[in-house]
């Protein structure tokens, strides 16, 4: 005859306790989006990226900055630009005015396949896109070892 009696533990609920387990239900219900209509949040850089067999070749979208305040640097084949960023919106409708301003800092980091020549690496910043001009540097490519 087999056995069927479980051992009961009065703590095992307890111990299992995890007071964050219906958080995301909380803010689901929650009806704060009206209020946030019209809010822009903080703007992102957005990127394309075509690859050739001698270079990758990068466009940025990073409208409203001046291109003094872009950097990019180049270490290997991690590749990072940062831009500082300020717009300022005043708006009058009759007798209310509204005026809202932002400053922060857009940063975008991404990992080539291949190390970068960054001596041959060219930026160039028209019209809110960052073009980046990538050569692969030569000799990095994958190199199978014979086995002797």
């Amino acid at each position: 005859m087999a056995n069927n009696l479980m051992r009961f533990d009065p703590f095992a609920e307890i111990a299992r306790f995890d007071p964050f387990s219906n958080l995301d239900d909380v803010f689901k219900d929650l009806r704060v989006a009206p209020a946030w209509r019209g809010v822009e949040a903080a703007p992102r850089i957005r990127m394309d990226m075509t690859e050739t067999d001698k270079e990758y070749t990068v466009k940025a979208e990073i409208p409203g900055v001046k291109k003094d305040e872009i950097k990019v640097s180049i270490v290997g084949n991690q590749v990072s630009i940062s831009a500082e960023v300020r717009r300022e919106e005043e708006k009058k409708e009759g007798s209310m005015m509204r005026s809202e301003r932002y400053y922060g800092q857009q940063f975008r980091s991404f990992t080539l396949p291949e190390e970068v020549d960054d001596a041959k690496a060219v930026a160039k910043y028209a019209d809110g896109i960052l073009e980046l001009t990538l050569p692969k540097k030569p000799g990095t490519g994958a190199k199978q070892l014979a086995i002797q």
